[in-house]
Parts: C-alpha cells; structure tokens; sequence
C-alpha cells in the first residue's frame, strides 16, 4: 500500500506538469536571487490572475518558509501539498505546522516525508518516535505504542504480562473447540504463553496446559524468580460455587490461586483464602519483593462497583484485604492492578475521567499522589486496560479493543526528565517574572515557549536522549541561550541570568546573538526570528539607521560552498528583515563564508569554536 502511494504522488507530479515556465520566470527569478519577499508579490500575482498551479503553491510556501512567515508558509504548503509533492515539500509543511502547534498534522506529513524517503535521518528519527514533539509539555506521554504479532484477528487476547525470563504469558479465547460460556456463549478463556527474543519477536504462542481448565482461567501475575504464580480462575473447576435453586443455574465467583514451578512444568495449585462464592476476587499482581499482592474485588466494605485491593504475603500466611482508597478506587469500576518494579501502581478505570470506556492510570505508591491519566497513545475512547510493564527490560503490555475485539499492544517507556529554568538579573540576582522561555531541539526547532511565573521559574517535560535549547528574552535585557544535555532520567533545575542591555549599539554595529541555522539550510528560525526582530525595533527607532549583513560560516565546507552558503543566509536574513516592515534600500547583504574566522583555528576547532565562527555581523553603513 505504501508504495501504491508513493507512485501516485509521483504520478500526479509528472502528470499534472507542474514546474517552471514563461509565467513563472519572473518570480523564479527573484526567488533563485533570494529576493523573496518580491518573489511573493510576483507568486501572488499569478495567483490572481488564474495561472498558479502545485508548483507556484509550492513556491510561494518556501518564499514564506524562509521569511519565517509561518502562518501564510502553512496556508500555500497546504494548497501545494494537496496536489502531490516532492518530499521536501511535505518536510517542511511539517515544520511549519509545528511552529503552530498542530502537532497532529504535522505527524501526518512527516509520515508522508517518511514513506518517500524511508533512509533519510529526519525520517528515521520521525519513525522511532512521531509522537515526540507533539507531547513534550505532556507528562502523560510515557510511552510509545505499538501492536504485536500473537494477537488473533477474531478472538480476544489481553492480560499480557512479561516475566524476567522472556516468556509472555496472556489469556486468551482462541481456542474455540471446547466449551463455551453459557453466560457470553463464548470460549471460555485459557492461559498461553510465548518467548519474547532480544529482538523483541514473540514466539507462536502455545497453551499453559497445566493451568487451564475446561473453564475461565487467567489472567495472572509471576514472581521475580519465575518460580510462582498467581492467576485468576472461575470457581467451577473446583466446584466452589452457589445453586440458583429456582432455575438450577451454578452461579461461580472468579477468585485467585497459587501455582509454582517444578521440573518445568506449573503444580500445586492452592486457592487463596480469601476467595468467595458471595464475590469476585481477580486480576492478581504480585510486587517485586513478593511481600505484596494486589488485586480486583466486588468484596464488601469497597468504594464502588469493583476495588483495588492489596494483601500482605509471608509464605503461606496470607493478611486480610486492605482498600487502596479513594485516590485509587471511585464510584465506578477499577480493575487489573499491576505493580511495577519501581513501585507504580498501573490499573483500569471507568470512574476517573478519562477519554470513554475503561483508561489506564497510574498511582505512585510512595508518593501517595492523585492517580494519573496515561494520555492518548494508551487509552482511547474505547476500553483500554491489563496494563503491565517490566521495568528491567523497559517493555510494557495493554490490552484494548480499539480494533473491536480484545487485543494486546506493546508499550515503550519513554525516558523523560524536567527542565526547570530560575530566571534571575545578572547583577541583582532578583528573580524576573514574564520572561518568555523557549526551549527549541537540536536543530534549532521550537518546541514550546512559556512565561516566568512571579517567582521566575518555568519548566518543561524533555526527551532523555536528545539535546536542547533554552532561550530566555525579556525587553531590556540580552537574550540568553542556555544548553541542555540529554539526562539519565534526573531532572535538570537551572539559573539563567540575564544582563541588562548595554551598548546594544556601537559606532560600527548593532550587536546581537548568533543568528543561528539549520545545518545546511538558509531558512530563519525560531531563535534567529527572535534577535532579528529586535533589530527591526531598533531599526524602526533610528528610521536613518542602514545596515550591511555580513554572514559567515565555519570552515567545515570547501572555500566555494561556504560561500555560497553564507551569500544565501545575508539574503534571507535581509529579506526576513524587509519583511517585517524595513525599507529595501535601507538594507544590504553579503556572505564571506569562512574566510574571515573569529577564532583562527581552521580544522582543529572544537564544535564551541566553530559555533563562534558560525555568526551574522550587522555593520552600520555610513554615507
């Protein structure tokens, strides 16, 4: 299907001719000399006249693009891109549509970007993690999700937990030649199992006969060594239910029961005393230590319809049920209790607000905190429960039937940490409120930006494995850019101090902060917009003000690309410049590439040097 796809978009390319011609020459012209924002006026004009076509859609996007004129580069990529487009096309559609916050549609075209250039490095980074950006302010964004092979099309699989040993055990009702429960008239459920490999395959799954009976077994929970389990089981089997004398219907509680390892194979089976023919007692979870089992239960003295519950284990003593509480358990139903190895408390709930259906949550035991929301990706408007992860092997398990019928998904723990930045002055140390903070990634794409509370902090939910920017503007003061390197996990608390404005403007220059770019790119970003559009107040206050932009570049590249390199970022520097209000004439550009380095140290530079020598001087031209 994917390649059906990317056919077709080339085919509506070709098909259609778009491309330069006679009516385009004019603004391609401009557009080729980076005169970009005449270029928009040539591009528009076709446009009225009838005579625009996918590719001046297409051009007047990228005019836009490199103005860094978001909200218009978005309208015509739109236009161009709902006629086929080349891949860049779609790339940057969806960088546009991230600076607007549309997270959601810009996933979508970087799914397109990818399926056309499956080898690119923005396509892989965008495949190992689409959903990245979009959530990096959302602390319920914890994990990556995706579907597993063993599910069956017709048949309900769920309850999926992974033991320390690499063996999946689950419940399923795929095996449809024995009975059939009388109440559903379906399969009743039996136990399976199947090993996950380094790779993280999953074996054809195959039954845990010992387990199961011709009634509903599972699901269960297994100890840290391997050697117990506890699982769920109707009471039939071993004929502990009650008689509805006036129809002669056996009506059996689900309850829990201890097996252990021996020779390979599950054996002595014990119920727990704290079974019932009066109530329901299921969906077991054992902690860590062993010392703790959680589970579900209709039991009396409960919240609501189904509780969380938990028991103390000492060997064969088992302590009486104790209700986790009001911040667990609601009115409603909770079930599927797991434990993990880092003490969270992961369940079901119809009670807690949630998308629809049952939503997975979380309760940190030790902080005895209010329960949390997974957030989308876990939880649907359909039900979304079972959930399990293990830790150790940071691989995680749910349940849900989005697709109609009961399926198991995998869940990736994303690694997060928080960036909390104290904005203080330089020189009084008095913390400053309304200070814009803008964290930006790597290559300089904005993320988020938020404002300095009274107490002059903010903060910002990050990816562990990549690097950041923290850029702090406030009027008065120097912008500040701060970086931060990927975290194990531990949160990163920060001071940034900003200085006070002085001599902004000299008798040779304005100065500013590095303009910084893409690498290989001429385009104005986020952080460049920032220091430009100081420039243009200070501009518009001197009105006989003129300025020469003279870019430079490192001296990574040949003498001739550095150079061509660096005459189009003067360009788009100048044009982002006329852009935003300031006379032509008033402006000049040049680009000496790397033949003028600040600091002298040609290929032996650190990456900091060559940062320094990455730079956009604005020289004060006089008559």
């Amino acid at each position: 299907m994917k390649k059906i796809y990317s056919l077709l978009c080339l085919f509506l390319i070709v098909s259609a001719g778009y491309g330069q011609n006679k009516e385009t020459e004019k603004a391609d012209k401009l557009y080729d000399g980076y005169q970009y924002v005449d270029a928009i006026d040539a591009y528009l004009k076709l446009v009225e006249d009838n005579k625009a076509d996918a590719y001046v859609y297409k051009q007047l996007a990228d005019s836009y693009y490199h103005v860094f004129n978001v909200e218009e580069a978005s309208n015509w990529y739109k236009r161009a891109v709902d006629n086929g487009q080349d891949a860049e096309t779609y790339y940057r559609y969806a960088q546009v549509l991230k600076s607007q916050g549309n997270y959601d549609e810009a996933n979508k075209q970087m799914d397109k970007f990818s399926e056309m250039m499956p080898n690119d490095i923005r396509a892989k980074m965008h495949l190992k993690n689409p959903n990245y950006i979009p959530k990096l302010a959302d602390v319920t964004k914890s994990f990556d999700v995706g579907g597993v092979a063993i599910n069956d099309a017709q048949q309900s699989d769920f309850g999926a937990v992974l033991s320390n040993d690499n063996i999946l055990y689950f419940v399923s009702s795929r095996k449809t030649s024995g009975k059939e429960d009388a109440w559903t008239n379906q399969p009743y459920l039996d136990i399976y199992k199947s090993v996950r490999n380094e790779e993280g395959n999953l074996s054809e799954p195959e039954e845990v006969s010992e387990l199961n009976t011709v009634y509903h077994d599972g699901p269960l929970t297994i100890s840290a060594d391997g050697k117990t389990v506890y699982f769920s089981r109707d009471g039939h089997s071993d004929g502990t239910f009650k008689k509805i004398k006036s129809n002669g219907v056996k009506v059996a509680q689900q309850g829990i029961y201890k097996a252990t390892m021996f020779e390979g194979k599950w054996g002595d089976v014990q119920a727990l005393p704290i079974n019932s023919v009066e109530y329901t007692v299921s969906h077991p979870s054992i902690s860590s230590d062993g010392k703790t089992l959680y589970f579900a239960s209709n039991m009396p003295n409960g919240i609501g319809d189904t509780d969380i519950w938990k028991i103390s284990i000492d060997g064969d003593t088992y302590g009486e049920p104790v209700n986790l509480g009001p911040k667990v358990n609601t009115s409603g139903k909770e079930g599927f209790p797991y434990i993990s190895g880092d003490n969270i408390l992961y369940f079901a709930s119809s009670g807690h607000q949630g998308f629809g259906g049952f939503d997975v949550f979380k309760f940190d035991i030790d902080k005895n905190e209010t329960a949390e929301n997974l957030g989308n990706g876990v939880n649907t408007k359909n039900d979304d429960f079972a959930f399990s992860v293990n830790t150790s092997k940071q691989v995680g398990y749910f349940s849900s039937n989005r697709s109609g019928v009961d399926n198991i998904y995998m869940a990736i723990p994303i690694c997060q940490f928080q960036v909390i930045a104290n904005v203080k002055d330089a020189k009084t140390k008095a913390f400053i409120s309304g200070a814009n903070v803008t964290i930006s990634d790597a290559q300089h794409n904005q993320l988020a930006t938020q404002v300095t509370t009274k107490n002059g902090t903010t903060s910002f939910n990050v990816n562990c494995e990549n690097k950041y920017t923290i850029t702090v503007t406030k009027e008065g003061y120097e912008t500040a850019i701060v970086l931060v390197e990927p975290s194990k996990g531990e949160d990163v608390n920060m001071d940034v101090a900003l200085e006070l404005v002085d001599e902004i403007i000299t008798e040779t220059e304005v100065k500013l902060n590095n303009i910084y770019f893409e690498f290989d790119k001429s385009n104005i970003t986020n952080q460049g917009a920032l220091e430009l559009d100081r420039l243009v107040a200070i501009m518009k206050d001197h009105s006989e003000m003129k300025i020469l932009v003279r870019s430079h570049t490192d001296a990574k590249g040949s003498d001739a690309y550095n150079l061509k390199l660096s005459e189009s970022r003067a360009q788009s520097t100048m044009q982002y410049l006329i852009s935003k209000g300031i006379d032509k004439d008033r402006l000049s550009a040049k680009g000496v590439g790397s033949l003028e380095p600040k600091i002298d140290c040609k290929a032996n530079c650190s990456e900091e040097e060559y940062a320094q020598n990455r730079r956009s001087e604005f020289l004060i031209v006089k008559d």
